[in-house]
Order: C-alpha cells, then sequence, then structure tokens
C-alpha cells in the first residue's frame, strides 16, 4: 500500500498512525509548519539568531501539495529546520516553514488571545543569557523574563517574543532540579 496508512486490528501502520482498539491515535508529532511571508528572512531569523539547523528547502506547486493544503493553484517554497543534531524523520520533531508564492494570504491579528493562533516553545538553558542575546540582536520581546510561580511548571522561567511576521516564540527554561 506503499506510504498511505493501512489499517493493522491492534497495531500500528505505515506512516505513523497506530490504531488500539479499533480508533485511531497519534504516535508522533512530525512537524509544526509556520506559514511566513519571506521564507530566505525567517530562514535566516530561525537559522541564524535560533541556532536551528536547515535540513532542506524546496519550490512544489504539485498536485498532491495542492490537494493537501486546499488551494488548486498553490505554489509554496518549503524549508525543514531542525535543532542541530536532532534525529530526522518521525522522531524528530521539524519545523516547517512556507512560503505561499500563490495564493498569496494577508495577514491576520497574531496575537495569541485570538483563536486558531498558536506559539512554539524552545527550551534553553540560560533563559537570561538567551533573552539578552537576542535583545541585542533586535528581536521583539512581549516582556523580560518571568519566573514561573504556579503549576507544574514552577520555579522555570519563559518569556515570550516575535518573529519576523509576528508569529510569538516562547523561550523556557526549565525549573532547576532538586538535590
Amino acid at each position: 500500500m506503499g506510504r498511505q496508512a493501512r489499517r493493522v486490528k491492534g497495531g500500528s501502520v505505515s506512516g505513523g498512525v497506530r490504531y488500539s482498539g479499533g480508533r485511531m491515535r497519534v504516535a508522533a508529532v512530525f512537524h509544526t509548519g509556520l506559514t511566513v511571508s519571506d521564507l530566505d528572512r525567517s530562514i535566516a531569523f530561525y537559522r541564524d539568531l535560533l541556532g536551528l539547523e536547515l535540513v532542506t528547502q524546496w519550490e512544489s506547486a504539485q498536485p498532491y501539495l495542492r490537494t493537501v493544503v486546499g488551494f488548486p493553484e498553490a505554489e509554496l517554497r518549503i524549508a525543514l529546520l531542525r535543532l542541530p543534531g536532532a534525529a530526522a524523520g518521525v522522531s524528530g520533531h521539524h519545523l516547517e516553514l512556507l512560503e505561499y508564492r500563490a495564493p498569496r494570504g494577508a495577514r491576520g491579528d497574531p496575537r495569541t488571545c485570538n483563536p486558531g493562533n498558536a506559539h512554539v516553545a524552545f527550551m534553553v538553558d540560560d533563559l537570561n543569557q538567551a533573552y539578552d542575546e537576542l535583545h541585542a540582536k533586535g528581536v521583539r520581546f512581549k516582556s523580560a523574563p518571568v519566573e514561573i510561580t504556579h503549576g507544574r511548571n514552577r520555579g522555570a522561567k519563559a518569556v515570550y517574543f516575535l518573529d519576523p511576521d509576528d508569529i510569538t516564540l516562547e523561550l523556557i527554561e526549565p525549573a532547576p532540579r532538586p538535590g
């Protein structure tokens, strides 16, 4: 059946989807896709400022892609990035940047309070250092780093910042481990 998912009773199927008790369940997160207005500018931001590794980039107007995205005239430039040295494939999470050459989209209201908007969080060892470095390079932050004082991440530090398309990103430094 090629790369299409095949149902296997009580087992798994190709393509990462697993079935348990007759119900589909997701087996892994493959990538997070972000639509950007200028792929080259976004690659520079994520690679040169955040330190992600550019895995590959390509252009596509293939019929399958047009069907998947729901735009019969779609023409895209696409790049995949990952943490340096991270595993490739289903077990390694990629950041996918998509620039629609056609149809050209309109910028929406990117505020995180709006349904449909999201953010991507990156873990760092030293949030204050990362904040100072990125702030000095002109990255726009919503605040200075804040200590999380309640909940499961109590003792961690976090801060929201914006990419060149005003996509909200987060840096988080885990709470110190006891002992």
